[in-house]
């Protein structure tokens, strides 16, 4: 009887699809959370480019605002960093050499800190710069 009881419980193949997904849930559900992540980070990004348009919108009035104005806009302007860091470098302006033309580098930059649950994920870390032609005095 023993013997046959042992065949039995080996054939028998009820619970199997039970087990199987105890084994495959936290890696699916591990999975979903770094699309939401993901999606985090795209938002972030649109929402930096925005704010960094609206800043170089900004620096080609004339006269030229000031650094400080600048900075307020696209902070202003900017939506969508949910839990990471913003940070806006303050413009940096230039000339270029060949045809003496004036201009502002602005640069900005989002930082967000990655979970993936049962342990820590990556640092994402994304910029975006746009050199914006400025007035000169006349």
């Amino acid at each position: 009887m023993g013997l046959n009881l042992k065949r039995r419980l080996r054939s028998d193949e009820s619970g199997v699809t039970a087990i199987e997904t105890a084994f495959a849930m936290p890696v699916l559900v591990v999975m979903l959370w770094m699309l939401v992540q993901l999606g985090q980070v795209y938002r972030a990004m649109s929402g930096i480019q925005h704010a960094l348009g609206e800043g170089a919108r900004l620096a080609t009035l004339y006269p030229t605002p000031d650094n400080g104005a600048i900075e307020d806009k696209i902070l202003d302007s900017v939506y969508g960093i949910g839990p990471g860091h913003f940070t806006i470098d303050a413009p940096a302006p230039g000339t270029e050499e060949a045809t003496g033309a004036s201009y502002l580098d602005l640069r900005v930059s989002y930082t967000q800190d990655t979970d993936l649950l049962l342990f820590p994920g990556p640092t994402i870390t994304v910029s975006r710069e746009k050199r914006v032609w400025v007035s000169a005095v006349a």
